[in-house]
């Protein structure tokens, strides 16, 4: 039995473009039509046996705007910043720069008082790791924060924590992984 998970990177937002952390901006209008240009490209995924989203409002309005009518799933959520939670990154590193240095260069540091890169890793792994699997070829479908694609990269690939800051995930972008839960692999279609 082979699982196939689509994860397709939320439209984006105003805090897409001055990248806040954790920030629950919905679409900005330049997203909103963005997603309804690629209607025609995605509708397909309206065909996945499950529809999940982060729950963001973000990801939500992006999976209603392609018709999933997506289920929000916790472990799906941004990686928990702490107090740094709605600041950008220049915003800390001018009031912290020494707990950002930490953040960066350790992925078990969480100087923010949230959650550190590896256990966001882990948990959105974990997320993949217990998808349900009725029967062969089952499919599903997950808008998510370009964060949670990035972590999920990393967690199939088996690789070090710190290639998370190397992945990039753009805008209505989708990855597609295919195995089971450990034997994960990416697919290109």
């Amino acid at each position: 039995m082979h699982l196939r998970v689509t994860l397709l990177t939320a439209g984006r937002s105003s805090s897409l473009l001055d990248v806040r952390f954790e920030d629950a901006r919905p679409l900005d209008s330049a997203g909103w039509h963005e997603v309804q240009h690629a209607v025609p490209g995605l509708a397909r995924l309206a065909a996945a046996q499950l529809r999940y989203c982060s729950p963001s409002r973000r990801c939500r309005e992006t999976g209603d705007l392609l018709g999933l009518s997506p289920i929000a799933q916790p472990a799906l959520r941004d990686c928990d910043m702490g107090r740094w939670r709605g600041r950008t990154l220049q915003e800390i590193a001018a009031r912290e720069p020494r707990a950002v240095d930490t953040w960066l260069a350790d992925p078990r540091s969480a100087p923010h008082g949230g959650e550190s890169l590896l256990a966001f890793i882990s948990r959105v792994g974990g997320w993949l790791d217990t998808r349900p699997m009725d029967g062969d070829d089952e499919w599903v479908v997950a808008v998510a924060e370009p964060s949670v694609v990035r972590a999920a990269v990393c967690y199939v690939l088996k690789s070090p924590p710190h290639s998370y800051w190397r992945i990039e995930a753009h805008p209505l972008t989708p990855l597609v992984i295919t195995g089971r839960a450990g034997q994960w692999c990416l697919s290109v279609e």
